[in-house]
């Protein structure tokens, strides 16, 4: 049976969609994190040292787990897009997205005919489980779930063309580098930064399309849920590694000093 997209379901209900940002390449980091309570875990296939065996491998680890598998790739390129999704990805978070004709031509790559321009190939991939799966050609293209990620001033610019794209589910702001785009690079929190992103949001939600974000300050995050963000990366296995280790030895070592806070709101 084609595996149903539970993500692509869930964006059309009313609660916020918790995820998690996988980085570290062990596949028992993402069978950990997976049935952590998230409703996603993303494998970053952009920033993080994965290639594409080592994302098919998450993605057969996270098969059985109940967080949904986003996989973002490096770049918006139909190549890779083709092979991401012949490997089993569902729901693709592509990168750096400016302009309207960039994300027409990431959708055109994500969509088989007559939608779009994928290329054909099923009896090599597992996504149709090396045409197993009935129908496949006829029935993928109901599965697969686009999300496009403007991170710079350009992309903000061009939001209300973006959003206008058909075959695109949701839009995903990533404020560290729109920070960077416009001037105030590791400071995601400037004035600027926050108008840009609260105006982005207002226009994805009134195209109708899911607005997601990432956001590691827990209270920030409960507030772009408040105001109706779809989808949240409130998290990054890195740094919860990194935290959890840091706080273990200062109690260990300082035990009497206050507890540290680790608090990172910058990819």
């Amino acid at each position: 049976m084609l595996p149903i997209n539970q993500f692509k379901q869930q964006l059309n209900q009313p609660a916020p969609l918790w995820g998690l940002w996988l980085g570290l390449p062990d596949t028992s980091c993402a069978e950990i994190c997976g049935s952590a309570g998230f409703d996603w875990v993303l494998i970053d296939g952009e920033h993080a040292s994965f290639d594409l065996t080592s994302i098919k491998l998450h993605l057969q680890a996270l098969a059985a787990h109940s967080a949904s598998p986003i996989v973002r790739a490096e770049e918006a390129n139909p190549t890779l897009i083709k092979r991401l999704l012949d490997i089993g990805a569902q729901t693709l978070l592509l990168p750096m997205i400016n302009t309207q004709q960039e994300a027409e031509l990431a959708v055109q790559a994500a969509f088989y005919p007559p939608i779009g321009q994928r290329g054909i190939g099923a009896a090599l991939a597992r996504a149709s489980q090396w045409n197993r799966i009935p129908q496949y050609l006829q029935r993928a293209n109901e599965e697969v779930c686009v999300l496009v990620q403007v991170e710079t001033k350009q992309a903000i610019e061009n939001i209300e063309q973006i959003a206008s794209v058909e075959g695109i589910d949701g839009i995903f702001i990533g404020p560290s580098d729109l920070s960077g785009s416009m001037g105030h690079i590791g400071n995601p929190s400037h004035p600027e930064v926050v108008a840009a992103i609260d105006h982005a949001i207002d226009v994805i939600q009134a195209s109708g399309k899911a607005a997601g974000i990432l956001s590691l300050d827990p209270q920030q995050a409960q507030q772009y849920a408040k105001r109706g963000v779809k989808f949240i990366g409130a998290g990054v296995d890195t740094l919860l590694l990194r935290a959890g280790a840091e706080l273990l030895a200062n109690q260990l070592k300082q035990p009497q000093a206050e507890p540290a806070k680790f608090v990172d709101n910058v990819y």
